[in-house]
C-alpha cells in the first residue's frame, strides 16, 4: 500500500546480471539459516554508498531505537540502512518495485538477522561453536560444498556443480576493485554463521532423547484398554442467561490465573471503505480503445508481434498450444478467418481481441482428457482386486451409455478433477504418469478407451475429450484490462477525505456513516505485525497508525489507499503488553466464570441425589443429565461420546477400579460421575523402540522451536511498528 495517494512511485530499476543469481533460491526458502545466507549475500551484492529513502525527512526518528534484543538496543537508522540495501537487492533482481507484501518480507530477514547477531551468538560462544578457515574453504570450493553454492555454480547444460567456475571466479575476484573483494568476504562470513546456526540446531535436535519408561509410559497409555460408564451434565444444559457475571468476578479470575492470560499489544478498530471501481466511462472508453486497436490489427501491414506487445496489458505471444489458451480462445480459434481481428471476449476485467494467422507443427503434441481414479494406493493385494473389480464394474456403466460426468463426480478419487466430472483440461505429452500419458498418446481419436490403465496411483477409466494434437496457432492477442481511470480513482479519493475531515471523532464517524448510508466494519485485536484487516490486505499503513503513540482512543484517521479502495479509520481499542485487562479477555473469561458457576450449582444438585445407579441419579436430577458408554478406549486416544476428548474424565475413570463409581467432579465441558465397567491391561512387550520414535516425533523440537526459545530467551522488544 502507497503510504498516502499522492506518494510518489519507486523508479523503476534495470535488472542487472553477474553474481545477482546468488539469492534466487532465498526467498524461496525460510529460517534462520537462509536469513543469514540472504543477508551476506545482500551485502556482497550491494555497495556501501546507497542513500537511504526510508529514512529522509524524519528527523530525530533515525536516532531512536525500534527494539531490543538480548540487551542490544536496534537503532531506527541502521535498521533502515539494512531494509533499504535489502529492498534494493531485491528490485534490482526482480526488475520491478518490490510489493507490500514482499517489503514486509524483507523487512522479516532483515530482523531475523538481527536475531542471530545477538540471540544466537551468545549461544554459540558459550558451547564453543566455531567454523574453521578449512571448513570454508571446504563449502565454498572443497568436497562439502555450500547449497547455495552449489546452485549457483551449476553448467547450465548438465546441472552438475561446476567447481572449476568458483576456483575461475575467485581468481578473478582477485584483479577486482577492493569493494567487491569485501563485498565477498561479508558472503564468505554469513555462510559461516549459517553453518554455524546449522550445527547449534542440529546439536539441540540430537540431543532430543525418550527414556525406557517414558516409552513404556506411553505404551501402557495407548495399549491399556478400558470400558466406562459415566453420567455427564454438559455446561450448555444450563442457560447462560441464568449465570450473572460481574466485572468483579472476572477481575478476581484474571489475577488468579496470569499465566493463562498473558498481555499483548493490540489494536481494535472500525473503518468505512471506499471501493475504486471502473465507471461507465471507464467502460466506454475501454470500448473505444480497443476498437481503434483491432482497426490497426485488421492492417495487412501492421508487425503483429510488435504492436501486440506494446499494447497489450497481460503477457502475450505469437504461437499457441491449446493448453497455453485463454478459455475464451480456446473455443474460438478453429473457426477463425485468418487475418481478422475478432473480438472482444471477455475474461474476467480483461477483454481479449484475436488475429488468428495460421498454424504451425509443434514438437511436442497436446491432449484433453477426462478420467476417473479408482485408487489402489496403501492397499494390500486383496484390497486392490477389489479396487479394480470396482473400476471394472464402472467402465462397464460407461460402455453402457451411462454419464461420465456423473460417474467421476460419484466415485473418481482425484477428487479435484472429479468435482469437474473427470476433466483433466489439456497437457502436453510427457506431462502425466507414463502408463495414463501412453494410452492417451496412442489413441488416433476421441472416446472411451476399452480398458483399465494401470499406475501406481491406482486405476485409470480414460475418456479423450480432444485428441492429439501437434498444431501451434499462431494468434497475436491483445488483452486490455478494465481499470479505474484517474478521474475514477480521485473522486472516490475526494468522497473519502471529505468524510475524513467531517468525521472528527468516533461518534461523528458513526453518525456520518449512518446518514451516507455505509457500512462500518469492525476489526478487533489486530497484532502490531499484522499485514491484512479481516479479508483486507495492504494494510500496514493503517496498522502503523493504529499502533502510533499519538493515536488515542476514538482517533479517525486520514485517508489510507490499499489496491482496490480508499479506507478511513476510527480506533476503538487497545490492549497493553504489560498491563492485561479484563477488556482484553472479556468473552474468555465470562465463559470461564459462568462455567465456575454452572459446575458448583450442578455439583451440588447431584450431591445431594441418593442413587445407587448413574441411571437413577439421572433421573432425579432431570433434564441436562446424560449416561453413557464407552468400551474398549485408551486413556492416550479415549473419546466420550457427548463430552469429546475430556483428559480429566478419562483420567478418573482410568483410575477407578472395576465396579466402583467416582464422586461428582468437574471435567473440561461439564460435571461428571464416572463409573469403571472394567479394564484389561496392556499385554507385555520387549521392545518399546517404536513408542520411542513416535515420543521423538511428537516431541515438538524443530528448527522452528529452537528458533523460538531463542527469541525468548533473548526478551526481545519489537517495537517496528510504531515507525
Amino acid at each position: 500500500m502507497k503510504k498516502c495517494y499522492f506518494a510518489s512511485q519507486y523508479k523503476n530499476l534495470n535488472l542487472e546480471k553477474g553474481i545477482m543469481a546468488l539469492i534466487n533460491k532465498i526467498r524461496e526458502r525460510s529460517g534462520i539459516a537462509v536469513v543469514v545466507i540472504a543477508a551476506g549475500l545482500l551485502l556482497f551484492i550491494l555497495g556501501g554508498d546507497d542513500l537511504i529513502s526510508l529514512i529522509q525527512g524524519s528527523g530525530n526518528r533515525a536516532t531512536q531505537e525500534i527494539g531490543e534484543i538480548a540487551g542490544n538496543p536496534i537503532q531506527a537508522q541502521e535498521f533502515a540502512l539494512k531494509l533499504d540495501d535489502a529492498k534494493k537487492s531485491f528490485e534490482m533482481q526482480s526488475g520491478r518495485t518490490a510489493t507490500e507484501a514482499e517489503v514486509q518480507s524483507l523487512k522479516e530477514q532483515v530482523w531475523n538477522q538481527y536475531v542471530v547477531d545477538y540471540g544466537y551468538k551468545a549461544e554459540f560462544e558459550a558451547l564453543g561453536l566455531k567454523v574453521s578457515n578449512d571448513e570454508l574453504v571446504d563449502m565454498v570450493q572443497g568436497n562439502n560444498i555450500s547449497p547455495t553454492i552449489r546452485n549457483n555454480f551449476s553448467n547450465p547444460q548438465t546441472g552438475e556443480f561446476d567447481k572449476t567456475a568458483v576456483v575461475r571466479y575467485l581468481k578473478e575476484l582477485k584483479k577486482m576493485p577492493i569493494e567487491q573483494q569485501q563485498q565477498w568476504e561479508k558472503f564468505e562470513n554469513s555462510l559461516s554463521q549459517s553453518r554455524l546456526v546449522s550445527k547449534y540446531e542440529n546439536l539441540l535436535l540430537k540431543s532430543n532423547y525418550v527414556t525406557k519408561a517414558e516409552a513404556e509410559k506411553q505404551y501402557q497409555s495407548e495399549m491399556t484398554k478400558a470400558s466406562l460408564k459415566y453420567l455427564y451434565v454438559p455446561f450448555y444444559s444450563v442457560a447462560d442467561t441464568t449465570i450473572k457475571v460481574t466485572d468483579s468476578q472476572l477481575s478476581d479470575y484474571l489475577a488468579k490465573h496470569k499465566e493463562e492470560y498473558k498481555g499483548y499489544e493490540s489494536r481494535s478498530m472500525n473503518y468505512v471503505t471506499f471501493p475504486v471501481v471502473p465507471s461507465k466511462d471507464d467502460s466506454a472508453a475501454l470500448y473505444n480503445k480497443i476498437r481503434e486497436l483491432a482497426k490497426v490489427m485488421g492492417n495487412p501491414n501492421t508487425n503483429d508481434s510488435t504492436f501486440t506487445r506494446a499494447n497489450s496489458d497481460v503477457p502475450t505471444q505469437l504461437y499457441w498450444s491449446l493448453p497455453q489458451m485463454p478459455e475464451s480462445l480456446k473455443s474460438a480459434v478453429k473457426t477463425m478467418i485468418a487475418g481478422s481481428p475478432q473480438g472482444p471476449f471477455k475474461e474476467g476485467n480483461t477483454y481479449f481481441i484475436y488475429k488468428y494467422l495460421g498454424t504451425k507443427q509443434d514438437t511436442t503434441a497436446t491432449a484433453k482428457a477426462s478420467h476417473i481414479l479408482i485408487s489402489k494406493q496403501g492397499l494390500n493385494d486383496s484390497a486392490k482386486v477389489q479396487a479394480k473389480n470396482r473400476a471394472l464394474d464402472l467402465l462397464k456403466k460407461l460402455k453402457a451409455g451411462e454419464s461420465f460426468e456423473a460417474l467421476a463426480m460419484q466415485n473418481s478419487q482425484d477428487t479435484q478433477s472429479g468435482q469437474r466430472g473427470g476433466d483433466l483440461g489439456y497437457f502436453r505429452k510427457g506431462q502425466m504418469v507414463k502408463p495414463f500419458n501412453d494410452a492417451v498418446f496412442a489413441a488416433s481419436g476421441a472416446g472411451l478407451l476399452p480398458n483399465l490403465i494401470e499406475s501406481d496411483f491406482g486405476y485409470h477409466i480414460i475418456k479423450i475429450t480432444d485428441p492429439k494434437s501437434s498444431t501451434l496457432y499462431k494468434v497475436a492477442v491483445i488483452g486490455k484490462t478494465l481499470t479505474p481511470s484517474q478521474m475514477t480513482r480521485d473522486a472516490a479519493y475526494t468522497k473519502a477525505d471529505q468524510f475524513a475531515l467531517n468525521a472528527k471523532s468516533k461518534s461523528a464517524f458513526d453518525e456520518l456513516a449512518k446518514k451516507e448510508k455505509m457500512t462500518v466494519q469492525s476489526a478487533s485485536r489486530i497484532a502490531e505485525g499484522s499485514s491484512n484487516i479481516n479479508a483486507m490486505t495492504g494494510v500496514r499503513e493503517i496498522v502503523n497508525w493504529s499502533f502510533a503513540n499519538d493515536t488515542k482512543i476514538d482517533k479517525v484517521s486520514s485517508v489510507f489507499e490499499t489496491e482496490d479502495q480508499f479506507v478511513v479509520a476510527t480506533l476503538t481499542g487497545k490492549t497493553e503488553k504489560d498491563s492485561p485487562k479484563v477488556e482484553d479477555f472479556r468473552e474468555q473469561l465470562q465463559t470461564k466464570v459462568r462455567n465456575g458457576v454452572k459446575a458448583e450449582q450442578i455439583t451440588a444438585k447431584l450431591n445431594g441425589i441418593n442413587g445407587s445407579t448413574l441411571e437413577a441419579i439421572a433421573q432425579k436430577y432431570g433434564a441436562g443429565a446424560l449416561v453413557e458408554s464407552a468400551n474398549d478406549i485408551s486413556i492416550a486416544t479415549g473419546f466420550l461420546t457427548s463430552a469429546g476428548m475430556d483428559p480429566t474424565a478419562l483420567g478418573r475413570g482410568f483410575a477407578l477400579k472395576a465396579g466402583k463409581k467416582s464422586k461428582v467432579f468437574t471435567g473440561e465441558n461439564g460435571v461428571f460421575i464416572m463409573e469403571q465397567i472394567g479394564s484389561l491391561p496392556a499385554p507385555a512387550i520387549a521392545d518399546y523402540t517404536t513408542y520411542k520414535n513416535n515420543l521423538l516425533a511428537r516431541s515438538g523440537i524443530s528448527q522452528y522451536t529452537i528458533s523460538e526459545a531463542i527469541k525468548t530467551n533473548s526478551k526481545i522488544t519489537d517495537n517496528r511498528a510504531k515507525f
